[in-house]
């Protein structure tokens, strides 16, 4: 009987101690499953805090084409002040040295209501003589004392006077002769004509003092003479 006892005594303490074994090592599986899936949340959070927000493709043309828009203007706006920094160099360079002094630019265009024309003059060639007192010297880049030189600067002034005495355009002028006036000091006479010989003048000019050859008389010719 005693043996009876204590072998049921040992088999429900055995019978007891494995349902508890089985529920602690329920527990131990449900805590480390717990465990696990914390560890899973806190990890999986902290990657979705620390990975950048991917921008959709949209969204990153229309940041990609406004960066084009804007660089593109930056451009614009830098050549623009570059040609505006060029253009004002330009206009001083042409203010402080390349534009022409008023010395050396033709006058306007002469009166003619002014004019004074007369028949024949000094020969029977001339078939009338033009004296007009509106008419001024033509300018002149020569300084200093002045001796008519028919060659180089002082040939073109002169041609430039006797151009602007006669109305012909310089392009349709011919110079048949072109001299001293001996009966003047600093004085000169050319025969012009122009290209088809319709027209045909001798010319008289003088010379002023730092203002350069002007007209005093012209005479319309019959012929070409000197």
């Amino acid at each position: 009987m005693s043996n009876d006892f204590n072998s049921n005594s040992r088999s429900g303490y055995r019978a007891k101690r494995k349902k508890t074994n089985i529920v602690l090592n329920g527990l131990i599986i449900v805590v480390l499953l717990l465990i696990i899936f914390v560890a899973y949340n806190i990890f999986a959070s902290g990657n979705d805090k620390a990975a950048p927000k991917k921008e959709s493709p949209k969204t990153a043309q229309n940041d990609t084409e406004h960066k084009e828009v804007k660089d593109k203007k930056k451009d614009e706006d830098v050549k623009k002040e570059e040609d505006t920094k060029k253009d004002d160099s330009s206009s001083d360079d042409t203010t402080a040295g390349d534009q022409p002094s008023e010395e050396t630019t033709t006058p306007e265009k002469p009166d003619d209501s002014q004019a004074v024309v007369s028949g024949g003059g000094t020969s029977s060639n001339v078939l009338k003589t033009i004296e007009n007192p509106s008419w001024k010297p033509v300018g002149t880049s020569q300084t200093g004392n002045h001796t008519p030189v028919y060659s180089g600067t002082d040939w073109e002034e002169m041609k430039n006077a006797i151009s602007y005495a006669t109305g012909l355009d310089p392009s349709n002028m011919t110079v048949f002769w072109l001299g001293s006036d001996k009966s003047t000091t600093n004085a000169s006479i050319g025969t012009v004509h122009s290209k088809d010989k319709t027209q045909k003048y001798k010319v008289y000019i003088k010379w002023v003092d730092g203002q350069g050859w002007m007209p005093t008389k012209v005479e319309e010719l019959a012929e070409l003479q000197r």
